[in-house]
């Protein structure tokens, strides 16, 4: 069965994640490091961890079965997560796969090789309108592919 997890410390798309989830009728695991809001849904379990560096990242990677989701901006957890066979969406709506997280890893290493010499400042720029929409498209295609090539 297909159940989608969020790394949702820093996630800015868990109400979208919630509302099309309900619509599949599938469950949300809301991973995290302190407590957060969650709707008041039989499908969607926030699951705190303890604040040790990359616990949320490993209760995710503990959990994972081949086909599940997994919605981070992390790119070292959707790297493992993929390992694992899972399907990786990406917070403005690209989804990490096979092909893609090698060179998504290496840019990563030097964006924080740039920051860290001083060359660069800051992180990724915020989530816009059009990556919301994106965002919630890829889930929509990516559900129904799992669904369709895996059903119960």
């Amino acid at each position: 069965m297909l159940n989608i997890y969020i790394d949702a410390d820093a996630c800015p798309v868990k109400d979208e994640v919630y509302r099309v989830a309900d619509r599949y009728q599938l469950k949300v695991f809301v991973v995290s490091n302190q407590y957060l809001k969650i709707p008041n849904n039989n499908n969607v379990k926030l699951i705190v961890v303890t604040d040790y560096f990359d616990a949320a990242d490993d209760w995710i990677v503990d959990q994972l079965e081949k086909n599940d989701l997994v919605i981070t901006g992390d790119i070292l957890l959707a790297d493992r997560c993929i390992k694992k066979n899972a399907r990786v969406l990406g917070l403005k709506g690209i989804e990490f796969t096979e092909d893609s997280i090698g060179s998504a890893v290496a840019n990563r290493e030097l964006m924080q090789n740039l920051r860290h010499m001083g060359e660069m400042r800051g992180g990724p720029s915020p989530l816009q309108k059009q990556d919301r929409s994106k965002f919630l498209d890829t889930l929509d295609q990516i559900i129904q592919s799992i669904r369709r090539n895996y059903p119960k």
